[in-house]
């Protein structure tokens, strides 16, 4: 069986920074994003590499090798994601996060009857499978971690009989992913401005939120990962915290990499120096090595905003042990 690791988290929570941690291991295979949903302009989008991705000689050989597979692989489309576009009613099912076991059932028997869906779901297993056989025989790995984020992904993830799957359930004060909901190229994307965006630049206005927003899309995300975890044994599953992998990153990559069966001496210190392919947050285009603490909210979030982030997602974040 294919060993996977499944990072469950809210966006911008220290996924990218995880994944490019985790490949600091020999034993781990991972591009970040099996199933990016942001890569339309594949003109100007960057490998981690720092080629853009198109030129990049790791993506010409997984095209050319996916091909021979006879699987129609383009970079613009993984054809990973679980989702079916000319279908109005599967994008209408699809569209809305995990929601517990009696509406995930109604979910599937709401796919089940649409035209066309069993045999896509399998063709998108089958490509799943098959890339991710191919990204573990280059990196000669024991493990793949997939930066998947949502639980909805996990869901079908789970259900490939080849893959035995961890999952790494990643948490971030809810204030500090609210603030980067609110402005994404600010805080969580590349130092350099002019690498932003995927590698082209640009100020990513039209994907800001409002405060009210943002906090229900990371009380969301989170209520989601907690559907699907509670139908997890706690072998199977770990919790992390981004600040603790800030602050303390030497224990908590120890920790991760024992959960995942591997051992943590491998690893190699200075994450930049590894080769990778990272899909994902602009950080991946970074140079530095130092692993910093962003707590930039604390003095960014204005006090109508903090009323507005505890009115909607307090309640959680306390749960969580964020006071």
């Amino acid at each position: 069986m294919t060993k996977l690791a499944y990072i469950l988290a809210a966006s911008h929570s220290g996924s990218t920074l995880l994944t490019m941690l985790l490949n600091s291991h020999p034993d781990v295979a991972t591009v970040g994003e099996l199933a990016p949903g942001h890569m339309e302009d594949g003109e100007g989008y960057r490998c981690s590499c720092g080629t853009r991705i198109r030129e990049c000689s790791f993506w010409q050989w997984v095209i050319f090798e996916m091909r021979k597979k006879g699987i129609d692989f383009r970079l613009e489309e993984f054809g990973t994601r679980f989702s079916m576009p000319d279908s109005r009613l599967a994008g209408w099912l699809l569209g809305p996060l995990h929601h517990g076991p009696v509406l995930e059932f109604f979910r599937d028997v709401g796919l089940g009857w649409t035209p066309g869906w069993p045999e896509r779901i399998q063709k998108i297993m089958r490509t799943n499978e098959a890339l991710i056989e191919l990204i573990m025989k280059y990196y000669h790995a024991r493990v793949f971690v997939d930066k998947g984020n949502i639980a909805l992904r996990l869901k079908y993830l789970l259900r490939i009989p080849s893959f035995d799957i961890k999952v790494i359930h990643l948490i971030r004060d809810g204030r500090a992913v609210a603030l980067t909901y609110m402005d994404p190229a600010s805080y969580a994307d590349a130092l350099d401005p002019k690498l932003r965006g995927g590698g082209g630049g640009g100020g990513r206005e039209d994907e800001r939120l409002l405060m009210a927003r943002a906090a229900y899309e990371w009380s969301r995300s989170n209520e989601e990962a907690q559907n699907v975890l509670r139908g997890l044994d706690k072998s199977r599953r770990i919790e992390v915290r981004y600040e603790d992998l800030c602050t303390h990153p030497q224990t908590t990559l120890d920790r991760l990499l024992t959960f995942l069966g591997l051992d943590p001496a491998k690893r190699v210190q200075d994450f930049r120096t590894v080769e990778h392919h990272v899909v994902g947050n602009g950080m991946r285009l970074d140079t530095t090595s130092r692993i910093q603490l962003d707590d930039r909210w604390r003095s960014t979030v204005t006090r109508n905003d903090s009323r507005t982030f505890d009115l909607v997602a307090g309640k959680m974040n306390q749960d969580y042990g964020y006071e």
